[in-house]
């Protein structure tokens, strides 16, 4: 009996892209609508509004694996990996999954990183005695907007947006493709920005890796770093400095963009049996 299924490999027939695009696109409507639930005067960093919106947003988050658990019956994709394998979550390659992308985005981010040090008021030493000190967590695990930026938005966003919807669009759309494609659902119902970008590089990240804890470790990193602060590196005194680690961080990324994500220190690709080897790209590879 046909299925959806043989339509697959990201050459999908027209009834499957139409189930997965109308998958995507709802279940993108559900996160983001699961934000603006509540009606409140209060402003969006009020504890009280933060708190809601974990809620709302944690039973969405939670739901998702079921929706893509539906899809797959419905369109037939009921073999080879078992979900939590589709989703990234497994142990197998799990270290360098979750060190190697994160050191990479800090090879990105090295500009940034030298101007805080630089701007930093504390040495090394009572800078690390801070940060391994139990109050210190104590406090961030308490403050509703750390929670929020460093924790919940990029489990939650990395669980929704990549680990749910890239196994919905690849059969679609191909590897390639859904990497560019897979953002564009949270710019539809939200905003498009720079975050768009992001979603591609997270989303690079999650096939090429196979794992979910990659992707969420990268964007806490860069919610922590914020965009980079251009106009206070033209103003720094030591800017010629600054930019030279701007520059050095680009070339090294691209550089290492590939070696550092290579599919061989991360184990199996559950992702990748979702499209034909014929017509996969290089990002499994």
């Amino acid at each position: 009996m046909s299925t959806m299924a043989d339509h697959g490999g990201g050459a999908g027939g027209p009834e499957l892209c139409s189930v997965s695009v109308v998958s995507c696109l709802l279940l993108a409507c559900g996160y983001v609508g699961s934000l603006y639930v509540w009606r409140s005067q209060l402003p969006r960093d009020h504890p009280t509004v933060i708190k809601r919106r974990f809620t709302s947003v944690l039973i969405v988050s939670m739901l998702s694996p079921l929706w893509l658990w539906t899809w797959r019956q419905y369109t037939g994709f009921k073999t080879g990996p078992s979900l939590l394998m589709l989703m990234g979550v497994h142990l197998e390659g799990i270290i360098a999954a979750a060190c190697l992308p994160l050191l990479l985005t800090m090879v990105l981010f090295l500009g940034p990183l030298i101007q805080l040090v630089m701007d930093y008021p504390w040495d090394l030493f009572k800078g690390m005695k801070t940060f391994l000190a139990p109050q210190f967590w104590v406090q961030c695990l308490a403050d509703m907007r750390w929670m929020r930026n460093q924790v919940v938005a990029p489990l939650t966003e990395e669980l929704v947006f990549r680990a749910c919807m890239l196994p919905m669009l690849v059969p679609c759309t191909g590897l390639g493709r859904a990497i560019v494609t897979c953002p564009l659902f949270f710019g539809v119902v939200f905003q498009f920005s720079y975050t768009a970008v992001f979603g591609a590089y997270t989303a690079f990240i999650f096939i090429r890796t196979g794992h979910l804890i990659g992707p969420v470790l990268c964007h806490s990193f860069c919610n922590y770093m914020g965009f980079p602060a251009i106009g206070a590196a033209l103003d720094h005194p030591r800017k010629v400095t600054i930019f030279f680690f701007y520059l050095l961080g680009v070339i090294l990324f691209f550089l290492l963009l590939f070696p550092m994500t290579d599919p061989t220190f991360y184990g199996s690709l559950a992702i990748c049996h979702m499209t034909k080897p014929d017509t996969s790209t290089s990002v499994c590879t």
